[in-house]
């Protein structure tokens, strides 16, 4: 079943924001590196990978289905931020922007009958709760830490042990 013309589109708007995403936490991961937060840079880094492979998802659903991937520029996302904490609110909320980008996908799946585009879908669906909830749950942390720079080192060291699954 070829994937109709309407999908085609906004899934390839998809593929963009899924780089641009990689591309804010890239950014975020150079902030982190600059005020030498390691463990903050590597889990970014690892995020941003993700992102990537999320990218490449859709590009294969696009492919498998006979449509037409078509790239186009990626805008420069911020390159500092006024603390961890800001960062992580900054990425939190964007994890809840791009949940909305899926949900929006999956309504115009199911309005358009498109079964298995609403199939891979589910599978993002599933994936931004937990995206969200990492998110948020580093933000919390961060706020329970406050200006105490041992609980940071301490929130630093854990982060860097996140690894691409």
């Amino acid at each position: 079943m070829m994937l109709k013309a309407k999908l085609e589109k906004a899934i390839n708007k998809q593929i963009n924001a899924e780089l641009w995403s990689a591309y804010l936490y890239l950014s975020m991961s150079a902030y982190f590196e600059s005020i030498n937060l390691g463990g903050f840079a590597n889990w970014m880094r690892v995020q941003a990978q993700e992102e990537v492979d999320h990218a490449m998802r859709f590009y294969k659903h696009v492919i498998e289905r006979r449509g037409r991937v078509t790239v186009s520029a990626i805008s420069s996302p911020p390159i500092s931020w006024k603390s961890p904490l800001h960062a992580f609110e900054d990425a939190f909320k964007h994890e809840q922007k791009v949940t909305a980008l899926i949900e929006d996908l999956a309504n115009m799946a199911a309005a358009e009958k498109d079964h298995a585009a609403a199939n891979m879908l589910q599978w993002f669906i599933d994936e931004q709760v937990e995206e969200e909830e990492q998110a948020d749950q580093i933000v919390q942390k961060l706020k329970m830490i406050g200006p105490n720079t041992g609980g940071l080192f301490m929130l630093d060291r854990e982060l860097g042990q996140r690894k691409k699954e």
